[in-house]
């Protein structure tokens, strides 16, 4: 299984679409809000170079920002989706 890990804050509405998107699908994942977290802020910006959220961890791979097509791809033939991947 992939490890997901969701950097966001409460009030950002992609971060919120995000982690429901993963809830729905039965991901897994682990979720930091960098609001509070000042270590996880620095984290994603050292990662990323930017400060704005989400950014998704997929294993090693990060995505800035919520981009479904980009999650389903490199979750495809990790966790089971209980809808059709994206061409």
């Amino acid at each position: 299984m992939k490890k997901v890990v969701v950097y966001s804050t409460p009030t950002c509405h992609f971060c919120n679409l995000a982690k429901d998107y993963l809830k729905e699908n039965n991901i897994p994942f682990e979720s930091f809000d960098v609001s509070t977290d000042r270590e996880k802020q620095m984290e994603i910006f050292d990662k990323t170079g930017q400060m704005g959220v989400p950014v998704i961890l997929i294993d090693d791979e990060v995505i800035v920002g919520f981009d479904k097509p980009r999650i389903e791809e490199l979750l495809k033939g990790g966790a089971k989706m209980d809808m059709p991947m994206a061409a």
